[in-house]
């Protein structure tokens, strides 16, 4: 039998919030977080604008002998963690610490450093390079770091699968827990790309919006979308196994109740065209959840306002709720913060607790003209209903589709 998994913690750095707080409020309210690059000069790049992180300082967080030795993606995921651990009341002297895991993706790891340390190479020859370079630049570092800055010794892995790593990192946590191999598990997305190399790359792709305006850059599901805009941040949780949290007297924010995950198999940066590969991971949360597509009313989608995405994914919830598509509410919290890539399915995973908790449905901000094919309903407006179910989906260059389903708690 295996265990029920809930969520008792959060954090977030995100560029509407530096606390779940923050970010929260600034959803509700509508705020936008596109703004001119200022990481670096743009002004050459096709895209100009990006959804930073404001005002972040890791010492605030960090000891600052300890943050000279972590990359950005990783500062912003450790301070979210001190933060979710925090909101947890997640006292490690209680606790076996060979229980609690880490489960913390980032999609590219840090390409400033990459960049960086380049340069010197270039300059200055091999024997320059930062002896921590290494180290300090994959992936692996912020699940690393955060169990060696909070004592956590259970299993701890980095799952990397580009915009659906978030998803995916929370889904095994989730899995871990419900098989056993820990009672509790920090984990979630984080990335810090807004660098020379990372707008120019996606840039390149066509991926990126190049337009000026902050409130049309990132328009999901619009007929005049033009991309998507690049976000950083962190976004971690706190899941537990309920009857561990139970004896804790820990509050409990929400119920993970289904993941599902499937491949395209079809292409390295396009969705499956019929939207297949997205159904089938839904169907798969929802059948490992045990409830049918008539019981759920909502989806926080991917929604990364690219032509391909919106207009595949939309056919794969379709595919996958058949009748009842017409009667669901999708949104898309990329309309606010842009896409985190790595960290993306995890602020959209605490995006979806808070929704439960309040009965609150965000607007997709930004959203005017319906696209012919997109004929669902993509909130214009905020919606406030009951919400028993949020589904949150996340698909990733290469085919990864990942689905999370989550259950307003109910005892």
């Amino acid at each position: 039998m295996s265990r029920r998994v809930v969520v008792t913690g959060m954090g977030a750095i995100t560029p509407i919030g530096l606390s779940v707080e923050e970010f929260w409020q600034s959803v509700k309210e509508k705020k936008i977080g596109f703004a001119e690059i200022t990481h670096f000069d743009a002004s050459e790049y096709k895209c100009h604008l990006a959804a930073e992180v404001k005002g972040f300082d890791p010492k605030q967080y960090i000891d600052a002998k300890a943050a000279k030795r972590m990359e950005l993606f990783t500062q912003y995921a450790v301070a979210a963690s001190k933060e979710a651990i925090e909101d947890a009341g997640l006292d490690m002297e209680k606790e076996d610490a060979y229980r609690v895991g880490t489960s913390i993706g980032c999609g590219v790891g840090s390409l400033q450093g990459i960049e960086r340390e380049h340069k010197k190479l270039m300059e200055k020859g091999p024997g320059r390079v930062n002896p921590l370079f290494v180290p300090m630049v994959i992936s692996n570092m912020a699940a690393g770091n955060i169990a060696i800055q909070f004592g956590l010794k259970g299993k701890s892995i980095d799952v990397v699968t580009a915009c659906a790593t978030g998803t995916n990192s929370i889904g095994e946590a989730f899995r871990s827990i419900q098989y056993g191999e820990a009672d509790v598990m920090v984990s979630g997305g984080t990335e810090g790309a807004v660098c020379p190399i990372g707008i120019a790359g996606f840039a390149a792709l066509t991926a990126l919006s190049s337009e000026s305006d902050p409130k049309k850059c990132s328009i999901p599901f619009d007929k005049n979308r033009s991309g998507f805009v690049m976000g950083e941040g962190a976004a971690i949780v706190v899941l537990e196994e309920l009857e561990h949290a139970k004896a804790r007297g820990a509050k409990i924010y929400a119920e993970v109740v289904g993941y599902g995950n499937s491949s395209d198999a079809y292409h390295i940066t396009s969705p499956a065209e019929d939207g297949a590969g997205a159904a089938r991971a839904m169907v798969n949360a929802m059948e490992d959840a045990g409830v049918t597509p008539a019981d759920v009313t909502y989806i926080n989608a991917h929604g990364t306002a690219t032509h391909h995405n919106d207009l595949f994914e939309t056919r794969a919830i379709k595919l996958a709720f058949g009748e009842y598509a017409d009667k669901l509410k999708i949104n898309s919290t990329k309309s606010m913060v842009g896409h985190l890539l790595g960290a993306a399915g995890a602020i959209e995973f605490v995006t979806c607790v808070k929704e439960l908790e309040e009965g609150f449905i965000h607007a997709t901000v930004g959203y005017t003209t319906p696209d012919e094919e997109l004929d669902l309903d993509y909130c214009k407006e905020a919606v406030h209903m009951d919400i028993p179910y949020a589904l949150s989906n996340s698909l990733g260059f290469g085919g990864h589709n990942a689905s999370i389903l989550l259950k307003k708690y109910s005892g």
